[in-house]
């Protein structure tokens, strides 16, 4: 046969230790969301950067409301440089300001997927505006859309 008694210490404890287990989980749980939104400035849109096929590449570019045709403009092969200069250093203040940095793939090589983006603001119908993503082992690292032309422009991903 089996007693249990319960004293109002014993209620006292586990409702002590019942709490504080909730506590460490959340704070837990709260570092993590942290962590990870931090990481990334677009995973606040929760973007997914696998980019292992067309279609992912497509809807990583639909993520952000871009509209481009379903054939890339261009594929080519890139190496991210070992040592940044000035103008790498400046392209990869864009990808920091979206989350991403080039630093951690220098010496890597990479395709550049450049599409022509058909709905942005201002441009619609015309070939000027392209995204370029810039992908290493079927994950997107970084990018940018741009205006090719004289007097362009350039910026992350997101229309913001």
């Amino acid at each position: 046969m089996f007693v249990l008694s319960l004293t109002s210490k014993k209620i006292k404890f586990a409702s002590i230790c019942f709490v504080s287990v909730i506590l460490v989980l959340s704070c837990c749980l709260l570092i993590l969301y942290k962590c990870n939104s931090g990481s990334l400035k677009n995973n606040e849109l929760l973007v997914n950067n696998s980019a292992l096929n067309i279609e992912e590449i497509l809807e990583f570019i639909s993520s952000f409301g871009w509209e481009v045709s379903a054939e890339p403009d261009e594929i080519r092969e890139v190496v991210i440089p070992v040592e940044f200069d000035d103008v790498y250093k400046d392209y990869n203040q864009i990808q920091l300001s979206q989350g991403y940095d080039l630093t951690q793939y220098a010496g890597q090589r990479a395709k550049n997927w450049t599409f022509t983006v058909l709905n942005y603001p201002g441009y619609e119908g015309n070939e000027y505006i392209k995204i370029n993503l810039l992908i290493c082992n079927g994950t997107v690292i970084g990018g940018d859309v741009c205006s090719v032309r004289l007097d362009g422009f350039m910026h992350g991903f997101s229309k913001d």
